[in-house]
């Protein structure tokens, strides 16, 4: 019998052992993953025992997050200096579009890759990639819009290559309609190219401006992406440049007026009211899927920074480091956009049939001039008819801080849905 126990203690010895230096290694390799105190332990221990503890949410997220940190407005602040960033290379990372790819094409300077957002009254940590797999093992994400919503998910696929790299998945070989999955994490990245989120035609590919004429028809689902959600966990939604192109209106199938079309008998319109009416029926649509059960992201609109000129008569983005917030404001165009969105973003949340959140970019962005392509998007004595790009964003570069945003905003989902189980779990043991 004590040989038996003896031997038992032993085996437990070689296993703790064996752990220790298992836990070890992976420090070593794994730098970033969170470390577990104790009073973390016994804070999942509480968890576990009342069974609600939900898959994606993990004790050391809630730690993380205070409450003043909860109550903290992270899209409010200034962008300071940040020695440790980029966190991958245009070399290390293969996901990287031609045309934001800035360090290949000669850009001389590397000042914008190197800053980070800070709030005011609170800090955000800098995306910490091992978590963020974690905490969507097992769900997906899909983003929905124009180009710039396509530049967001090549950032995340470059900020998650220190970790794992996607395989591609798509359904088709249309580059418009992506499938990214993540096969260590079950996580899935979609994209899903719709600039005007609603119902569109090309009518002229040249046009007034000869950037095409579009008939967008404003209460019209984009079946290519709004029959598409239900499988998905997250959505994130974008759209904007792409409103300052020619365009018919149409409702119920009528045309209504125009922006800038320049056709007979067609009331020229302000591009604010077909904005207005896009994310108003984008959020409807949202709202009739009765399938989708996810969590609907607003990524507010990433202002453009054309000095000396527009897009088309020579305008430029030259600037190598970001403005302070009291050296630009908000004001315009840009300020008329940005309040569309928030206007229909709150009646969309106020219906209460979905969970809509805001990913709010807008201030952040404004303040970085210094972070676009330029004409660094291409080889300068290249046979192009490219404009210098002031929309887009360099990667690395600042659109890389968006990460910093959408993991918070993940973990805050994680701790409301923990707090919304543990209040029904309270109701039931009463």
């Amino acid at each position: 019998m004590e040989l038996s126990v003896n031997k038992r203690i032993r085996n437990i010895g070689i296993v703790v052992a064996v752990v220790l230096i298992l836990i070890t290694v992976i420090r070593l390799y794994h730098p970033l993953l969170p470390t577990y105190t104790a009073s973390v332990v016994s804070s999942y221990r509480s968890w576990s025992s009342s069974g609600i503890a939900p898959a994606s949410y993990h004790a050391q997220d809630d730690i993380q997050i205070t409450d003043d940190q909860e109550k903290c407005d992270i899209f409010t602040g200034e962008w300071v200096p940040n020695p440790e960033a980029p966190y991958y290379t245009n070399k290390t990372c293969w996901a990287i579009h031609e045309h934001q790819n800035c360090m290949k094409y000669g850009r001389p300077d590397s000042g914008f890759m190197k800053w980070r957002w800070k709030p005011d009254g609170c800090d955000l940590p800098v995306f910490n990639p091992y978590q963020f797999l974690d905490m969507v093992r097992g769900k997906s994400m899909a983003f929905v819009g124009d180009s710039v919503g396509r530049n967001q998910m090549q950032s995340m696929i470059c900020l998650l290559s220190r970790v794992e790299y996607p395989i591609d998945v798509s359904p088709t070989p249309d580059e418009r309609f992506k499938r990214w999955r993540y096969e260590t994490y079950n996580f899935t990245f979609g994209y899903f190219w719709s600039p005007f989120l609603v119902r569109s035609e090309n009518r002229d590919s040249d046009g007034p401006t000869h950037t095409g004429l579009f008939n967008l028809h404003l209460d019209d689902f984009d079946q290519s992406w709004t029959t598409q959600i239900d499988d998905f966990d997250y959505v994130i939604l974008n759209a904007g440049h792409w409103f300052t192109r020619p365009a018919v209106y149409y409702e119920n199938s009528h045309i209504v007026g125009c922006r800038f079309c320049q056709l007979p008998n067609i009331t020229d319109l302000q591009m604010t009211y077909g904005y207005r009416r896009v994310f108003r029926t984008a959020f409807k649509a949202i709202n009739a899927r009765e399938n989708f059960k996810g969590v609907t992201f607003l990524r507010t609109f990433a202002p453009s920074h054309f000095e000396n000129g527009l897009w088309n008569e020579g305008g430029n983005c030259l600037r190598q480091r970001p403005f302070r917030s009291n050296e630009t404001l908000l004001e315009g165009l840009n300020l008329d956009l940005y309040m569309i969105q928030l206007e229909e973003f709150r009646a969309a949340q106020k219906e209460g049939k979905k969970k809509f959140r805001l990913l709010d970019t807008t201030q952040a962005m404004l303040l970085r001039p210094d972070g676009h392509p330029s004409r660094y998007g291409h080889w300068p004595n290249e046979n192009v008819t490219l404009y210098n790009d002031c929309v887009h964003w360099c990667l690395p570069g600042p659109i890389d801080s968006w990460a910093d945003f959408l993991l918070h905003m993940i973990k805050m989902e994680a701790r409301r849905t923990y707090k919304e189980k543990l209040l029904q779990h309270q109701k039931k043991m009463q």
